[in-house]
């Protein structure tokens, strides 16, 4: 929901960095594969109660993350780096919710799994809706970066990172905190599913509505 104001802010940094990776020849994909490996490493540590040093693994991936895209738009952004880009984001957010289920697997497993249940239907509403947007060429423009197009919602990435943030210092609260933006992103699935079906259908009845004047 804050994504277009947290972007505008963290651009200006992130492309001077960018800019350094390029001159030394480092590709897009290199940074997407090393933040995705970063976020990994912090799954154990989560399920050894290491919190502070996860926190620190998990805000480097998403500092990778944005630096990645950056890096694409220096050059010619691909497809191929797209896909691998949002593939391996999906993966890391489930994992780091596993993570805390494996900590404390009695107080923490349910909450973890109804997370991770309505992380599907945000990321189902996502991808689905993307494949329907590129085949009747329909665009957010308030998104014009994103590899994939994507109807926005109450949970996107920065409500995201936040909840990871509060998981990690106030990891006793875990059950809570995770029930909470369940509950947020099983909204944000259900508006992403309404919202994008009319506009389908909408795009779908003007593509088969016969030119006026036509015999």
């Amino acid at each position: 929901m804050i994504d277009k104001w947290t972007t505008s802010l963290i651009q200006p940094p992130l492309r001077l960095a960018a800019l350094q990776l390029k001159h030394r020849g480092i590709t897009p994909e290199q940074v997407t594969i090393a933040g995705f490996l970063m976020g990994m490493l912090a799954v154990p540590l989560l399920a050894f109660e290491f919190y502070s040093l996860a926190l620190v693994l998990i805000l480097g991936n998403r500092i990778l993350d944005g630096l990645d895209g950056i890096l694409a738009r220096l050059g010619s952004p691909s497809d191929a780096g797209g896909f691998l880009d949002i593939t391996l984001d999906f993966i890391f957010y489930s994992a780091i919710v596993m993570g805390f289920a494996l900590a404390s697997p009695a107080n923490n497993a349910v909450a973890a799994c109804v997370l991770i249940f309505s992380f599907m239907g945000t990321g189902a509403s996502f991808l689905a809706y993307a494949i329907m947007a590129e085949k009747h060429q329909l665009s957010d423009p308030r998104f014009k970066h994103k590899s994939l197009y994507y109807l926005g919602g109450l949970a996107e990435g920065t409500e995201t990172i936040a909840l990871f943030v509060l998981f990690c210092l106030l990891p006793d609260y875990f059950p809570q905190l995770a029930l909470g933006f369940a509950a947020i992103c099983m909204l944000t699935a259900a508006l992403r599913v309404w919202s994008g079906y009319h506009s389908i259908e909408h795009a779908e009845k003007e593509e088969h509505q016969e030119p006026v004047g036509r015999p």
